[in-house]
């Protein structure tokens, strides 16, 4: 159920949040991800929210499954979701969304969601950002949904330049990275309770070079 008292201003003079619609002038498809993640942690019934959908690589997935909402801050990359989802011609009984909205004011009632996905996005927020994103999404959550939250790690081998807040770096896109402990994970998801927090490294190799990529998984309840 969608908030209709929402006035969508808090996009308004966020220039990390603006630049990501520049971004997905650039972004191409990809083709569709996983939901394995969220095997065994809800039934077919359930509401999903996708957090940061991006152009919908997670949202196309879920819409075969689940009633689906997608949301993010990037008009490019919403209208780009949307088309992928028309194009795709679901013959599918579930109702998918996808809307303009910051992760840090969602437009939505309390307790209306069984299960978010939240995968690579917290890490591109600032630090009160990062605590009102939370708040938000206990908000809309029910009480027992799950949460899938994936975000950078420290360890990451883009950890690294024009530091705003501690662990936190503007890039010249105007958009911010922010690389976080298990710690701080732990701290800012208080309420929930944690089931699952993973350390997924892999290792990439550019010019020849193997270099490190870390981030962290975690499964949580609420």
């Amino acid at each position: 159920m969608e908030n209709d008292s929402f006035p969508g201003s808090d996009l308004q003079g966020k220039s990390h949040f603006l630049a990501w619609d520049e971004e997905y002038k650039h972004v191409t498809w990809g083709g569709p991800r996983s939901i394995s993640m969220l095997e065994g942690l809800v039934t077919d019934s359930a509401r999903v929210l996708d957090l940061g959908c991006g152009n919908g690589r997670y949202l196309l997935p879920l819409s075969r499954k689940y009633d689906s909402v997608g949301i993010d801050v990037s008009v490019n990359a919403v209208l780009r979701a949307r088309s992928y989802l028309l194009k795709s011609n679901i013959q599918s009984s579930k109702h998918t969304e996808c809307l303009v909205s910051s992760i840090t004011a969602l437009p939505f009632l309390e307790n209306s969601f069984d299960a978010a996905l939240c995968l690579g996005v917290l890490q591109h927020l600032l630090e009160d950002e990062r605590k009102q994103a939370i708040s938000e999404i206990k908000r809309v959550m029910k009480s027992g949904s799950s949460l899938v939250l994936e975000i950078f790690g420290t360890g990451d081998m883009r950890y690294g330049g024009d530091e705003v807040e501690k662990d936190t770096f503007m890039r010249k896109n105007g958009i911010v990275y922010h690389y976080f402990t298990m710690e701080e994970v732990g701290s800012l998801l208080s309420g929930f309770e944690i089931l699952e927090m993973d350390d997924l490294i892999s290792e990439k190799k550019f010019h020849g070079k193997p270099h490190r990529r870390h981030q962290i998984r975690v499964l949580a309840r609420l």
